[in-house]
């Protein structure tokens, strides 16, 4: 007769499990592998000693001055280092604490301080944008030069956060006619200060490249969200962003302008960078744009490297940091997944290939579709001055790279995402 089984003393049993990962360890060693890459995944010093020589390579070739780089694994800073100068003259050794040009690195934390608000009731998704902003309740759509139709449906503030509301930047758009309007009208107000009543009036008068929800195109869609939701809340953009976000996040370094006393800390693009001088028109932050220029929630922000990170992590975290939530896990999924199915356009010039968009982020579609290793789900954004970012759920893992090099912007960020992928064991 079969013998009944008895169970296994709970003592006994984890007796030899605590046995088995200690054998496993020993084995390993013997084999010359590392107990972590049997455990669980890590990083080797090795790899991660490989991005200072390769980022001294970028400077010895005069891409730029100096960078900041920094990598967190599952919570914990696992790489921070400073490298070359912070000045274009290369006479200020870069430090930790240098302050970078963060422009659409502003993008996806005002979109994140709007659904904010969507979590507290105070917007939705399919609101039409103009029971906010009347000013672009009769916008039309271009189909051709001079020639201009009625909305299909009216823009939702669904598509001001994956980039499908029809907007543009002046300097990308295929259309010519709409581009001497975005410019004579000084809606980026790129070298002259406008203010938010005057843009929005201002845009309001120029036609849609595109039927909203149709078709990704990036876009001053952002900078659009920033003065709605300063309108849902009755707060200048910078308060609100400071309240929700910046101060619990404890990013003091982060805001819309650089005080006097934290000039000395301001990296710089080399002088020999070609977009350098065209570019600083429209980053006047020497400045409070309060009552003289609307607040750029597309590109305005300045901020340190471990001030971004704390930004990022919360977002691998599913919403929380240090004890506090700002998201539930829920929202941050939502806003992880692809919102462009079916849609035209790419992110390719920003992301590379195999990403699609999600509520301000960048997202990875699949492991093999990037020019870089990843995981799917992966969600990154980055800078037209240098600076990106990527945070990778699955890995638990953060990377941010500040460099202020707006021609070789999207090798860099390759660059670097690679040489951490490359350290992990």
């Amino acid at each position: 007769m079969k013998q009944p089984v008895q169970a296994m003393n709970p003592a006994r049993r984890d007796h030899l499990k605590r046995m088995s990962v200690s054998l496993l360890g020993v084995a390993g060693a013997s084999l010359g592998v590392p107990a972590m890459a049997i455990t669980g995944k890590g990083f080797s010093a090795q790899g991660l000693g490989r991005i200072a020589p390769a980022l001294k390579a970028q400077m010895d070739q005069n891409i730029f001055p100096g960078a900041v780089s920094l990598v967190a694994h599952k919570g914990k800073t696992v790489h921070f280092e400073a490298h070359g100068f912070q000045d274009a003259q290369k006479t200020v050794a870069m430090s930790k604490q240098s302050i970078f040009r963060l422009a659409s690195m502003t993008k996806p934390i005002v979109t994140t301080a709007a659904m904010m608000l969507v979590e507290q009731g105070k917007l939705r998704l399919n609101d039409p944008v103009s029971r906010w902003l009347p000013e672009l309740k009769t916008m039309k759509v271009e189909t051709s030069p001079g020639n201009d139709v009625d909305l299909v449906r009216p823009i939702l503030v669904h598509d001001l956060m994956r980039h499908t509301a029809g907007l543009v930047y002046g300097g990308s758009t295929g259309s010519a006619r709409i581009r001497k309007m975005y410019d004579e009208l000084n809606i980026e107000a790129r070298e002259v200060d406008i203010s938010a009543e005057q843009m929005l009036k201002n845009l309001g008068q120029i036609p849609l490249a595109h039927q909203p929800g149709t078709f990704w195109e990036y876009s001053i869609a952002v900078d659009v969200l920033g003065l709605l939701i300063e309108r849902v809340a009755d707060k200048s953009l910078d308060e609100l962003v400071h309240s929700l976000l910046l101060a619990p996040l404890n990013m003091n370094d982060t805001s819309w302008w650089i005080p006097q006393a934290k000039n000395a800390r301001v990296a710089e693009c080399l002088d020999s960078d070609p977009l350098k001088a065209e570019m600083l028109k429209s980053y006047r932050q020497s400045y409070d744009p309060k009552g003289k220029c609307y607040f750029k929630g597309g590109a305005g922000l300045v901020g340190t490297a471990q001030d971004y990170l704390q930004f990022a992590q919360m977002m691998c975290n599913h919403g929380t940091l240090n004890g506090r939530r700002y998201l539930s896990p829920k929202t941050v999924e939502f806003m992880l997944s692809n919102h462009t199915v079916g849609m035209g356009g790419t992110t390719i010039g920003t992301t590379g290939p195999g990403y699609g968009f999600g509520i301000g982020f960048g997202v990875r579609l699949d492991e093999g579709l990037g020019w870089t290793a990843g995981s799917k789900g992966d969600a990154m954004w980055a800078g037209a001055w240098g600076t990106s970012f990527w945070i990778d759920p699955k890995e638990q893992l953060v990377g941010v790279l500040m460099a202020q090099a707006p021609s070789f912007r999207v090798p860099n960020r390759m660059l670097y995402k690679n040489l951490v992928y490359g350290a992990m064991i």
